[in-house]
């Protein structure tokens, strides 16, 4: 189950409910976590090693669907230099580095990365559901 976070929350709630408009981001980023962000932010996010967040591509859905999902595979470059540890949690952040994480979600299965890995999510694996 995917979460938004408050930032995001507060940025809808605004658009919707007020007079102000809100600027969407013209990319979106996916970032890997050891430790657990919350809707606040916070977490572990993985760092050195090779790692960067890697940007999404397109995200959508159908139809009336309240779920949107990667159109493609979101593919991390390998670990280098050591490892990255057991990822539990990925995050979409509005930009490549700094930024606000816009959503998280726990990964279906952990999986540790170890120097040499390459992390992938497989298209139509991330998803986000508005419920």
């Amino acid at each position: 189950m995917s979460s938004f976070s408050d930032y995001t929350e507060n940025l809808v709630l605004t658009w919707l409910f007020t007079t102000s408009t809100a600027t969407r981001p013209t990319a979106w980023y996916v970032g890997l976590f050891t430790a657990a962000p919350s809707d606040t932010g916070g977490g572990t996010e993985v760092s050195g090693s090779g790692y960067a967040r890697v940007v999404t591509g397109t995200i959508s859905g159908s139809g009336t669907a309240t779920t949107f999902t990667n159109a493609a595979a979101i593919e991390f470059a390998a670990a280098s230099g050591g490892n990255w540890g057991s990822i539990g949690w990925a995050g979409i952040f509005d930009a490549s580095t700094g930024g606000n994480l816009l959503a998280w979600a726990p990964l279906t299965t952990a999986r540790t990365i170890n120097d040499g890995d390459i992390f992938r999510i497989p298209a139509s694996s991330l998803t986000i559901t508005l419920t």
